[in-house]
């Protein structure tokens, strides 16, 4: 199989799997998405979206938000960890869109990445999830899948982008890379990682990948019956 053959059929696979790519962060208009974007940040969707409703409940816009005090949005956002760096940031953007951008989250990448606490991820996360711009941000499941498959060569989120940006159409960045993060929660995480499950990995990725997986089978395997044998 090509590379544009295993590209065209990830896409189809992905595509079969997931029709439907609901943002996975609760949100209402582009800046409640910053906001659980930058929440995100080592902490689950999942822990996220219970937060954001508390958070929101006070303050779901820049004004309102601008108001807080660091400390007031820290007790909040609490549960989500990075706590210092977040709240600041947090308050820090807010003022800044209401002091330069009229209380409008700005749309384009230089001017969200010029704000405290927005990186180059964030921004894309937005650009494409909130203003519809093609974009592609990078996370651990981009990153570790396009290394498994062999698309890249994993040395840096940079270079990933990089290369989903070239091997895959760009109409069909917004939507795809939410399907490959759904993909690697369900069938190809970093831990517990099993390639009889993960199929795609399985018929076109790397083959050291491969092989390093089922190294540590037999590796298991012999220390499960130097188990059995010493009971």
């Amino acid at each position: 199989m090509t590379k544009a053959e295993k590209v065209q059929y990830t896409i189809n696979e992905l595509e079969r799997l997931y029709p439907e790519t609901l943002v996975p962060l609760d949100h209402k208009d582009p800046f409640t998405l910053l906001v659980a974007v930058v929440l995100s940040a080592q902490c689950t969707d999942v822990r996220v979206n219970t937060i954001t409703p508390k958070l929101f409940a006070v303050a779901d816009n820049p004004y309102d938000m601008a108001k807080l005090s660091v400390e007031e949005i820290a007790d909040i956002i609490r549960p989500c960890g990075l706590v210092p760096m977040k709240s600041k940031g947090i308050h820090s953007f807010s003022n800044t869109i209401v002091t330069k951008f009229g209380g409008l989250v700005p749309a384009t990448f230089e001017d969200l990445e010029d704000m405290p606490s927005v990186g180059h991820k964030t921004a894309s996360v937005v650009m494409s999830q909130a203003f519809g711009v093609p974009a592609f941000p990078v996370d651990t499941h981009i990153q570790r899948l396009m290394y498994r498959w062999g698309f890249s060569n994993g040395r840096s989120v940079e270079q990933t982008e990089r290369d989903a940006k070239r091997l895959f159409k760009r109409n069909l960045w917004n939507k795809l890379h939410l399907q490959i993060i759904f993909y690697g929660r369900e069938y190809s995480p970093a831990r517990g990682w099993d390639l009889k499950k993960d199929y795609i990995t399985s018929k076109i990725g790397r083959k050291s990948e491969i092989h390093k997986w089922e190294l540590e089978q037999e590796v298991k395997l012999k220390k499960a019956k130097k188990t059995k044998k010493a009971g």
